[in-house]
């Protein structure tokens, strides 16, 4: 990211996606200061961190995150 330059007013602007953006005013030049993450994606990553670490002592949780990391993972190597 460039360096502030001292007397100029910068605006602030977050797209639909979350993004953060920063522009001088009256340009309409903007850089991306900022990324979004939607609460519907830190509420599935937050579940997702509770179930590993769930399965720790839950052989059954345990098994099924393995097919479905085994599923994933060949999922990803067809897809290359």
């Amino acid at each position: 990211m460039g360096k502030l330059k001292p007397g100029t007013t910068y605006i602030y602007e977050r797209d639909d996606k979350g993004n953060t953006y920063s522009r001088e005013m009256g340009s309409t030049d903007r850089k991306l200061i900022g990324y979004g993450y939607g609460q519907k994606e830190l509420d599935e990553h937050n579940l997702f961190v509770q179930m590993r670490l769930a399965s720790k002592t839950n052989k059954t949780l345990r098994k099924a995150l393995d097919r479905a990391i085994m599923i994933y993972q060949l999922s990803e190597s067809d897809s290359k």
